[in-house]
């Protein structure tokens, strides 16, 4: 898929590390609003994948396009302010800072409030707090942790770590956010809810790229599918059709072609 509706595209993208191909010629787009799936199985370069597109490691060759503009190798504050946000497999909060500062961290990106603003506290720079702080209370609301903004993160437990995460990211207001493993570690009532934060988080205009090993949770949410098996992009497509692709049962679910 191609062409300017696109929100981004990947084009031919290479990543080796030493002698290991970790990325090798994959190519696909996301569409504004989609949710799609990554899947494949461990060391198929799943997060390899994810940290070029976040900025994390520049691509050997290849291009990576984000709503029409060239973002290969670009740092990772950058992307964070052109709209690219990012969960992780290992929950990362900071855990001597309460559940609100948390969101509040993730908003760094769109205030304008300074050092010296911040010790001033202008009538300007009061107000700009003052809608941060409403807009966190409504994120951790959306998230279900509404009732625990004076909790410290480290305190919560880990399904909830994993939801004030999520809240962080979309506090970066980002137009496509990427979930690697939010699933993880949840259980069956926790991955329902996940399911269904995924689908409204589509709703508000987010595009999302999920990593996530729950197969029932990525075939319920996700639109589309991409397999990658040793480096390589083995299968696409919607969601049905992907689970009988005879390469992606080969390499993902272990079944002889």
């Amino acid at each position: 898929m191609t062409g300017n509706s696109t929100l981004l595209t990947i084009d031919s993208l290479f990543k080796a590390f030493g002698g290991v191909r970790a990325i090798e010629d994959v190519s696909f787009s996301l569409m504004p609003r989609s949710i799609t799936g990554l899947i494949g199985p461990n060391g198929a370069g799943k997060t390899t994948l994810f940290n070029l597109i976040t900025g994390i490691f520049p691509p050997d060759s290849g291009k990576i396009t984000f709503k029409g503009k060239s973002i290969s190798g670009k740092a990772v504050h950058d992307l964070v302010n052109m709209g690219i946000a990012r969960t992780f497999q290992n929950v990362e909060l900071f855990s001597s800072m309460s559940v609100l500062e948390n969101i509040l961290v993730g908003m760094h990106t769109r205030t304008t409030c300074g050092l010296l603003g911040s010790v001033l506290k202008t009538p300007r720079i009061m107000t700009e707090e003052r809608r941060a702080r409403q807009k966190a209370h409504e994120l951790l609301e959306f998230v279900g942790l509404a009732d625990y903004a004076d909790r410290k993160s480290s305190d919560l437990p880990f399904g909830w770590q994993r939801l004030l995460e999520l809240a962080r990211a979309l506090a970066s207001e980002p137009g496509l956010l990427l979930l690697d493993e939010p699933a993880a570690g949840l259980n069956m009532n926790e991955t329902d809810t996940l399911g269904e934060l995924i689908e409204n988080i589509r709703k508000q205009g987010i595009t999302v790229l999920l990593v996530e090993h729950d197969m029932a949770l990525t075939m319920k949410v996700c639109d589309q599918i991409i397999v990658l098996d040793q480096g390589k992009k083995i299968a696409e497509g919607p969601p049905r059709e992907v689970q009988s692709d005879e390469a992606v049962m080969a390499a993902y679910l272990g079944k002889p072609k």
